[in-house]
């Protein structure tokens, strides 16, 4: 089966493109907007509306295979590519890419989402949110080609096997942090709830008071609204390097408020996300190597999570390699191509560190089901509910997605 036609269309994310170096340094919020100057570079305001490109690849037989082109809410830092608007990167895959990909025949996923991950215009890479959106377009491509569902595609190619349960779904609430925990505990998040701890003075305290009420209160929380004993999900908080800020590198009364935290989420195990960004990725690795080992040291049951300066496949092999932290997050977009979330997962898991699976909310829903099927081949532990904040939308795509991608597989299975 080759390729025939190559079409795009301009489109939004489910949520937003946020400056976040505007946002560390006070900007104030004022509904969903944010009153400042934006600090980085291509951002003409501090929150602006996130933006996709779909890829669209028409087949010999006129099937058509989907793949998004998106990247993370925070563009542009910690050592991303810049902001990524679409119509930018629109011309440039029709008379760029576009020739590249007619006439091309879809053996494997693998060979062709490399050469394109890897492909070099201009004396550099490609930006990765076109590398992301190439290759979920190939894959598709290629299940179609062969009458497979994606996830299949990848376990053969890859030597693994699709899970025959679903995968623990990771919540967001964004800052309604309150109002969307809610909804996670009914609808029964494994993991939960984000929370958006990126401000110190409004979200942490500053004396950390504020995080500690919040957990306190998210443990009551579910205690009184779970519906059932056997809901245990994990705590896992974002904060988005703020307790750098607080605590600057005095990692011991890091880990005493650490502690603190972790006795506030009582029964619940606590995943802290982020503790420290030092705008360098070899002092943040540095840090949260440090951090995680004093926990184990202290035996402190709180598990820390890499995310910030953890972007690329290399990047992902380094903070697990010198055990920066017990989990990492597997940023999807800042990746590339999709091939190397493959890696990534394998690679954590080989290794002995905890593999999140994440993303952004500032993805869409072909991204999303395309993310689906590579947990359900690689088994992470856990998956990101995506795209946007508002808790229902991005778990029903995802936990419906993994629902089919298992009654196909039964349905094949029994006959």
């Amino acid at each position: 089966m080759k390729i025939k036609d190559v079409i795009c269309s301009c489109g939004r994310t489910g949520f937003f493109f946020d400056d976040q170096k505007a946002i560390k340094k006070g900007a104030v919020a004022d509904g969903n907007f944010y009153r400042g100057t934006p600090l980085t570079a291509g951002f003409t305001k501090i929150r602006q509306a996130g933006e996709s490109l779909t890829i669209m690849l028409v087949l010999e037989d006129d099937q058509v295979a989907y793949g998004d082109c998106c990247a993370v809410q925070y563009s542009g830092t910690g050592g991303r590519d810049p902001l990524f608007l679409a119509n930018e990167f629109a011309a440039f895959v029709e008379t760029t890419i576009k020739p590249m990909l007619i006439d091309r025949e879809l053996i494997t996923f693998k060979e062709l989402a490399a050469e394109f991950d890897q492909l070099i215009v201009d004396g550099k890479l490609i930006h990765t949110a076109l590398r992301y959106g190439i290759t979920q377009a190939i894959l598709d491509a290629v299940a179609k080609a062969n009458h497979m569902q994606m996830a299949n595609i990848i376990a053969n190619e890859y030597g693994t096997h699709v899970s025959e349960t679903i995968i623990p779904i990771f919540s967001q609430s964004g800052d309604s942090r309150h109002d969307n925990a809610d909804k996670m505990i009914i609808k029964g998040s494994q993991v939960l709830p984000h929370a958006l701890i990126n401000n110190v003075e409004t979200k942490l305290g500053l004396k950390g008071e504020k995080l500690l009420e919040y957990v306190e209160w998210l443990r009551n929380r579910i205690d009184e609204f779970k519906s059932s004993d056997d809901y245990h999900p994990i705590l896992h908080i974002d904060v988005y390097g703020t307790l750098g800020i607080l605590f600057g590198t005095d990692y011991e009364r890091m880990t005493d408020y650490l502690a603190q935290l972790r006795f506030a989420s009582g029964s619940y195990h606590l995943r802290i996300e982020g503790p420290i960004d030092f705008d360098d990725r070899e002092q943040t690795m540095q840090g949260l190597k440090e951090i995680t080992a004093l926990l184990d040291k202290r035996n402190i049951d709180v598990e820390i999570v890499a995310d910030e300066w953890c972007n690329t496949l290399e990047d992902i092999k380094y903070f697990v390699d010198n055990r920066a932290g017990h989990m990492v997050q597997i940023k999807t977009p800042d990746l590339g191509g999709i091939q190397n979330i493959v890696e990534a997962v394998l690679y954590c898991k080989k290794n002995g560190v905890g593999a999140y699976q994440g993303g952004t909310c500032n993805e869409t829903d072909i991204s999303t089901k395309a993310c689906v099927h590579i947990a359900m081949a690689t088994s992470p532990d856990q998956l990101l509910a995506k795209p946007g904040m508002g808790v229902d939308e991005g778990y029903m795509i995802v936990f419906n997605e993994m629902q089919r991608i298992l009654a196909l597989n039964r349905a094949v299975k029994g006959k």
